[in-house]
């Protein structure tokens, strides 16, 4: 062995949580340890409930739960995107605003410059109404003479149809009963 590069092997008191104690050699002079050859179940073959949801509590205690620091983060990132799209709204409802009092201060202009021609082009108007109103008469006028004139030339084909039908039929019932 190299020397000075081990520590002491000395004698150590150790300490169970059952509350037996025995000595035995080790590099501490004491130790404190969970089981023991006393407690161990393997030995007595009772259980031992071991203390290790302790350490999860003060983990928890210590660094917080996860779940409600991934509750806090969810809850902060909907606030925000809340808050933008209500900014985003206003912004909105703004540009709406003014593009609509821009567009009534165009029309009030316009409606001082021309009231004259406003009327003018509404005797137009009114003119060209009356003559489309007019026209339309006149064709419905021309398409029911020709529809009438055309149920009348059916009539008279059928007409002409049915003279001559049953004289050719009577031709043929007379022969049926000569037979």
């Amino acid at each position: 062995m190299r020397k000075n590069i081990h520590p002491e092997y000395v004698e150590c008191q150790v300490r169970c949580s059952c509350g037996n104690t025995f000595t035995t050699r080790a590099t501490k002079p004491s130790l404190h340890v969970e089981l023991c050859n006393e407690c161990h179940p393997f030995y007595t073959g009772q259980q031992k409930f071991v203390d290790t949801g302790g350490r999860v509590q003060r983990f928890s205690d210590k660094y917080g739960s996860a779940s409600a620091a991934v509750a806090e983060r969810e809850a902060a990132r909907r606030e925000a995107k809340a808050k933008a799209a209500a900014e985003a709204e206003a912004v909105a409802r703004a540009a709406r605003e003014q593009k609509a009092a821009e567009k009534a201060a165009k029309a009030a202009q316009y409606a001082e410059k021309a009231p004259t021609a406003k009327a003018a082009a509404d005797t137009a108007a009114t003119a060209d109404e009356a003559a489309d109103a007019a026209a339309p008469a006149t064709d419905r006028a021309e398409v029911e003479a020709e529809v009438a004139e055309a149920s009348e030339a059916a009539e008279a084909s059928s007409a002409t149809e049915a003279e001559t039908a049953p004289a050719e039929d009577a031709g043929t019932d007379a022969e049926v009963e000569q037979a």
